[in-house]
C-alpha cells in the first residue's frame, strides 16, 4: 500500500472496503459490518467512479463491466491494489478548543476535576497574546490535518478581548489553511453574558465573521431568559448556534431540553448543535424520553464527546468512576437524532491526552460507547454526518464527482482497523498523498515550558 510514488493524475484504488452508509446509494453487497469492496477511480484530483469490486483478489473484471455504462480505457490507467484495507473519507471533528490546547506543562490539572480545570485555564489566559495563540493554534491543525481530517469547528473562549484577539487569530488561520482545511468558529461564554452590552457586541462580531453564536448553558433561575436572549440575538444575525449543555453527571441538569422548547418558542430556522450532554445518560427512561422527543421535533444534532468526558466526569480522589461520563449516544441515534463525535480538548487542563486524531476519536469512542454492535452508523460520526451538521454536504462520503480526500488504511475491516494505531496511514488530498509528519512539540516549548 505504497501511493508515495504517484505520479500520474488518474488511477484506480481498488479492492477496498468503504462503509456502504458513505457510498453512492446503490444495491452493495456488504459485510456484516456494513462494508462493500469497492474500486474506485481517480482523475485528475476527482473520483469519478466507485464500482463493485466483483472479486475479492482480482477486483472489477473489465469484461464483465459492459453494462456499467463507463469508458473501458479509463482500465488502462495505473491501479493500486489496497488488499481489502478501508477507505474512509478525510474526516470531519466538529468540536475542538484550538485555543486552549497544548499548553498541559504549564497549566496542569492537579486533581483532574472539571472545576480545577476551569480554574486553571482561566489562570492560563494571561499567556495568550496573539503571537502565542496563532502557534498553538496552528499546532493543532497541523496535527488534524496530517491525522487525515478536512474540516474543523473550533470554539474560542470570548469574554472580554479575548473574543476580539480569538476571533483575529482564528481569521488570519483560516485564510492560511483555507485550501487544507476548512475551519469554523463558535463564541464560548457563559449564557448570562449575552445579557450585557458586551455579549452584543459579541454577537455582532461572531455575525461580521460569518461563525457561529455559542456558549455553555448551566442550570440557574435564569436559564430561560439567558437561552431566549441568545437565540433572539441569533435570529436579528442570521446565525446558528452551538452550545455546550449538561456536561455534567447531575440527572436536574436538562438544559438541552430548556434549549429545545425554546427553538419552538421562537421558531428558529438556523442549525442548532448542542454538544456534551452527559446528564441525559443519567436521567430516568422518562425524563430521556421527554427530551428526546423535543430534540428530535426541532432538529437538533448531538455532539458527544467520548475521550473528554471519560476523562472528566465522576472525578474524585481515591474513587474510581462508576460511569463513562458520555451521553445516551444510543438512545438518540434509534430515536433519529444526528450524533456525532469529535476531539475536543486536547493536551490541557479539561484533557491532558490527545492529538486531535479522529481515528482516536472513532476507536475509542466505539469502545467507552458499545458501538461496535451497529457499524453501519460509525463511520458517519466522524464524516458525514459531522459534516452535515456543520453544513457541508459535498464532504464525508466516497461518491464521484467529488475531490479525492480520502484516508487509506492497512486494516481490512474494523477489528484490524481500531486494533492497531493505522499511523501508517495515507492521507489523499485531491488524489495526491500528503506529508502525514506530526508537528514536533519541542517546537512550542519557549510557550509551554516555564
Amino acid at each position: 500500500m505504497n501511493l508515495s510514488t504517484l505520479e500520474t493524475g488518474s488511477y484506480w484504488i481498488k479492492n477496498a472496503h468503504v462503509p456502504v452508509a458513505l457510498l453512492p446509494l446503490s444495491n452493495w453487497q456488504e459485510t456484516r459490518e456494513g462494508l462493500a469492496l469497492v474500486n474506485i477511480y481517480i482523475h485528475e484530483g476527482m473520483i469519478q467512479q466507485v464500482l463493485p469490486a466483483l472479486s475479492l483478489g482480482e477486483g472489477l473484471d473489465v469484461n464483465e463491466n459492459i453494462n456499467l455504462n463507463i469508458n473501458l480505457n479509463i482500465y488502462q490507467e495505473a491501479s493500486y491494489d489496497l488488499q481489502q484495507g478501508m477507505i474512509l473519507p478525510g474526516f470531519v471533528d466538529i468540536h475542538t478548543h484550538l485555543d486552549k490546547g497544548q499548553v498541559w506543562e504549564r497549566a496542569v490539572n492537579i486533581d483532574g476535576t472539571f472545576a480545577t480545570a476551569v480554574e486553571t485555564i482561566h489562570k492560563d489566559e494571561a499567556n495568550w497574546q496573539p503571537e502565542e495563540l496563532y502557534r498553538r493554534m496552528e499546532f493543532g491543525l497541523q496535527c488534524s490535518y496530517a491525522h487525515g481530517t478536512q474540516a474543523l469547528r473550533t470554539h474560542l473562549d470570548a469574554f472580554g478581548h479575548l473574543g476580539r484577539q480569538g476571533f483575529q487569530v482564528f481569521s488570519e488561520l483560516k485564510k492560511q489553511w483555507h485550501d487544507r482545511l476548512t475551519l469554523q468558529a463558535v463564541a464560548l461564554v457563559s449564557l448570562d453574558y449575552y445579557l450585557t452590552p458586551a455579549g452584543v457586541e459579541l454577537a455582532d462580531l461572531v455575525a461580521a465573521t460569518g461563525e457561529i453564536l455559542g456558549g455553555v448553558a448551566y442550570p440557574n433561575p435564569n436559564l430561560d431568559a439567558e437561552i431566549d436572549r441568545v437565540f433572539t440575538l441569533a435570529k436579528e444575525r442570521g446565525l446558528d448556534l452551538d452550545f455546550h449543555v449538561d456536561e455534567t453527571d447531575n440527572p436536574e441538569s436538562r438544559c438541552l431540553y430548556h434549549i429545545a422548547l425554546a427553538a419552538i418558542r421562537h421558531q428558529f430556522e438556523g442549525k442548532i448543535t448542542c454538544g456534551h450532554c452527559c446528564s441525559l445518560a443519567v436521567q430516568s427512561p422518562e425524563v430521556m424520553a421527554e427530551t428526546l422527543k423535543v430534540v428530535k421535533e426541532v432538529g437538533i444534532s448531538i455532539v458527544s464527546l467520548p475521550m473528554c468526558n471519560l476523562f472528566l466526569q465522576a472525578r474524585e480522589p481515591g474513587r474510581t468512576p462508576r460511569w463513562r461520563g458520555v451521553t445516551a449516544i444510543q438512545e438518540l441515534q434509534g430515536a433519529g437524532i444526528a450524533v456525532a463525535i469529535a476531539s475536543d480538548n486536547c493536551r490541557d487542563p479539561f484533557y491532558s491526552f490527545g492529538d486531535h486524531d479522529m481515528l482516536e476519536v472513532l476507536n475509542q469512542g466505539v469502545r467507552i460507547a458499545h458501538l461496535d454492535n451497529n457499524y453501519c452508523q460509525v463511520a458517519g460520526m466522524v464524516t458525514n454526518t459531522a459534516a452535515t451538521i456543520m453544513g457541508l454536504p459535498k464532504i464525508g462520503k466516497v461518491i464521484p464527482r467529488t475531490p479525492a480526500d480520502l484516508v487509506l488504511f492497512r486494516g481490512r475491516r474494523y477489528s484490524e482497523l481500531f486494533a492497531r494505531s493505522q499511523h501508517d496511514r495515507i492521507v489523499l488530498r485531491n488524489g495526491k498523498p500528503i506529508d502525514t509528519s506530526l508537528p514536533d512539540y519541542s517546537v512550542l516549548d519557549d510557550l509551554v515550558l516555564r
